[in-house]
């Protein structure tokens, strides 16, 4: 028989995806709500540990994106029969490792057999309704942060193609296995207006989310954007995921280009990023604080551009 809840029990949507935002918010009570989101994905490197860490440090970013910091997860794994049971292991025990770190535990899971080998989590945390962060509250003057560099998917493609070498690869792989836990410990000593974080549709698509969310235009300054070493060499030879191409043709007008921004940065602004860093919108009164919490915290934070009033395009850069 279920049990009569809480008479304080008041629970209701109060972000969903309406707004496009990184995770639902669920309101338990009037001091208590619920954030939970997922993801999952197939390799991205050759090495099983660091994939598990990748995967489990990408699922946990929307957590901190929110605000937040996670509490529980669960896994989600397709694996293949063909799969030696010491890579199985060795997935998990990379996803394990991270949900240790972010301070979090993993309460079961689920698995299914399939031709692919994909690896993720759901992710839940519980947070006072005050301290959620979310895409739609930057503010006119606001000054853009942005925590890690651009163009992983771009090496990513690169390293499949044998392109590069694994030393190539390895300053990528160190950032995408980084908690963006980090970054919101030191932002959350401020005030934040809007977060995001930086995944699959590239820079340029969720800051247009944080921008349509929050009514606004964002002016982003091209030449302050961090890039990859070897990312803009690649990109400039035509190395380009697949996704790049999709998310431009998928923003299209939205986003407007000075005439000297060059196509090879463009196509990073583009690129589909795999755990990619948390884009702050914060008060400029509070910068100078922010970023001295982000050294602090080894986080090699940069500006890279304002909010303004709502213009003709939701992204101008320049």
């Amino acid at each position: 028989m279920l049990k009569a809840l809480p008479q304080n029990y008041d629970a209701s949507l109060l972000v969903g995806f309406d707004t496009r935002d990184d995770a639902c918010v669920y309101k338990l009570r009037d001091d208590l709500v619920l954030i939970q989101t997922v993801d999952f994905f197939p390799p991205i490197v050759d090495d099983p540990y660091q994939y598990g860490q990748i995967a489990a440090a990408n699922s946990l970013s929307d957590v901190y994106a929110m605000g937040a910091s996670p509490n529980i997860a669960l896994n989600i794994f397709c694996v293949p029969s063909c799969l030696p049971p010491e890579d199985v292991a060795a997935i998990l025990a990379g996803g394990a490792e991270k949900v240790r770190e972010a301070g979090a535990v993993i309460a079961g899971g689920h698995s299914v057999e399939d031709a692919e080998p994909k690896y993720g989590m759901c992710v839940s945390a519980c947070i006072d309704p005050s301290e959620i962060w979310s895409n739609a509250g930057a503010k006119v003057g606001d000054v853009l942060v942005l925590t890690k560099p651009l163009g992983n998917g771009i090496i990513a493609t690169a390293a499949k193609r044998d392109m590069i070498t694994q030393e190539d690869f390895k300053e990528a792989i160190v950032s995408m296995a980084t908690l963006n836990k980090y970054a919101r410990d030191a932002a959350a000593k401020t005030r934040v207006n809007a977060c995001t974080d930086i995944t699959g549709f590239g820079f340029l698509g969720h800051a247009s989310e944080l921008a349509e969310a929050s009514g606004c235009t964002l002016a982003i300054d091209a030449s302050a954007v961090p890039i990859f070493d070897g990312a803009y060499l690649l990109a400039d030879q035509g190395i380009i995921p697949g996704g790049a191409e999709r998310n431009e043709e998928y923003l299209g007008e939205k986003i407007k280009f000075a005439a000297d921004v060059p196509t090879p940065l463009r196509a990073i602004l583009f690129d589909p990023q795999t755990s990619g860093g948390l884009l702050l919108s914060i008060p400029e009164v509070d910068l100078e604080k922010l970023m001295i919490n982000m050294h602090e915290a080894n986080v090699d934070a940069v500006v890279i551009g304002r909010v303004h009033s709502a213009g003709g395009a939701v992204i101008e850069v320049s």
